[in-house]
């Protein structure tokens, strides 16, 4: 684990540090991902701070220094500031007041372990103080990070009774820092698997495929499966369906791709668009995104991966082809866009045809070859239009 060298680095940007002068010396501190990253050595994507003052006051005092604010969520305490091309989410300290599993009542505090105390993970629980350079580490996050190690802060019976999301987010967090998987945490989640069902599917859609889109998914994956956590929400992937998984990150890293969280999430479906279809819509998943995990459950049937990409787009022919085990073609397409035919069917009238149905068949029977011979240039594609109306005017 690094210093707090990236630490200090990310607090001296200058939209940063702006935004801590704007809010007082001592009344501010980094905290959760961006200590956690930082600390790391990872980048840090996203700069939380955690605060003494009240919403009101933060716009108040980022207003006075000319920092742009927006009360994203400040019912539950946080302001969105942009700063210097900085986005920050600031959110005064809190304690949760009353959970239901799903939505927390909170109220504001001014005693920072107490706000620690309300976030899952203790990993999650590091704060960062720029003025005195310290890590303020209560529930012993420090160590964690050393060991690799995902562990609730708490009872974790208790801390998924809070908020049910957190058994996914254990699984998640564990993907990407655990070495060795708290046997606590795994316990509470076995336990509590069916708490899932009470969770609305557009959160549950979104920490699954934010765990998907992880370097290597497999491992984790095969563990839920194992103890039958997703059997409640998705009970359509077989026990044995992360073998499928495995074997796409592998031709992904080969084919130099970047992880895909919906084609990996069609590696552990059944093969069968209807099922993909099923489940998508269960997920709530934007029609585009039910399009494509439909058709990388499609298996792929030896077409010509231009042609597929054509008809289907890049994307969704390297679905079809990865999970079909091409690695060297759906490396290919990388890059590549597919052309337009370049005729339509106001030239083929000026040249003879007589408008109608019989146009738009033509011009069909012209892209279809034209496509078949890979594309060839205007020579070669002026032969088949005249091929064509020949046929069309026979």
């Amino acid at each position: 684990m690094s210093d707090v060298g990236q630490l200090h680095a990310l607090v001296a940007r200058p939209g940063v540090s702006a935004a801590f002068a704007a809010l007082g010396e001592g009344q501010a501190r980094l905290v959760g991902g961006a200590v956690r990253d930082g600390l790391l050595g990872s980048a840090v994507a996203d700069v939380d701070v955690a605060t003494l003052l009240s919403p009101y006051e933060v716009m108040r005092r980022c207003g006075a220094a000319g920092i742009k604010t927006v009360p994203t969520g400040i019912a539950h305490g946080t302001v969105t500031a942009v700063s210097a091309g900085e986005t920050l989410e600031i959110t005064t300290l809190r304690a949760d007041l009353a959970t239901d599993g799903r939505h927390a009542t909170v109220g504001f505090t001014d005693d920072w372990r107490e706000d620690a105390a309300r976030r899952d993970f203790t990993i999650n629980a590091l704060y960062f103080d720029l003025a005195t350079g310290e890590v303020h580490d209560y529930f012993g996050g420090l160590a964690d990070l050393e060991a690799h190690r995902v562990r609730f802060i708490g009872e974790p019976l208790q801390r998924i009774a809070e908020d049910h999301l957190r058994i996914l987010r254990f699984f998640r967090f564990t993907a990407r820092f655990g070495s060795q998987v708290d046997e606590a945490g795994l316990a509470a989640c076995a336990a509590r698997a069916n708490d899932l069902m009470a969770l609305s599917r557009e959160r549950i859609a979104d920490e699954w495929l934010k765990l998907l889109a992880l370097p290597q998914p497999a491992g984790t994956v095969a563990l839920m499966l194992e103890l039958g956590l997703l059997a409640p929400v998705l009970p359509e992937i077989a026990r044995k369906a992360w073998e499928r998984l495995e074997a796409l990150v592998d031709a992904e890293q080969k084919a130099g791709l970047a992880p895909d969280p919906l084609r990996r999430f069609a590696a552990l479906l059944p093969p069968d668009p209807s099922v993909a279809e099923k489940v998508a819509a269960r997920l709530k998943l934007s029609n585009k995104a039910r399009r494509r995990l439909a058709s990388a459950t499609v298996a792929y049937g030896g077409e010509q991966p231009h042609a597929l990409a054509y008809r289907g787009g890049v994307a969704e022919a390297q679905d079809r082809l990865l999970l079909g085990g091409e690695v060297e073609a759906a490396a290919a397409l990388e890059g590549w866009s597919p052309p337009r035919l370049p005729i339509g069917g106001g030239q083929l009238i000026a040249r003879g045809l007589t408008p109608g149905p019989t146009v738009a068949r033509t011009l069909k029977a012209i892209e279809d070859r034209w496509v078949a011979e890979g594309f060839p240039d205007a020579d070669r594609l002026d032969q088949l239009v005249t091929q064509a109306l020949d046929r069309s005017k026979g």
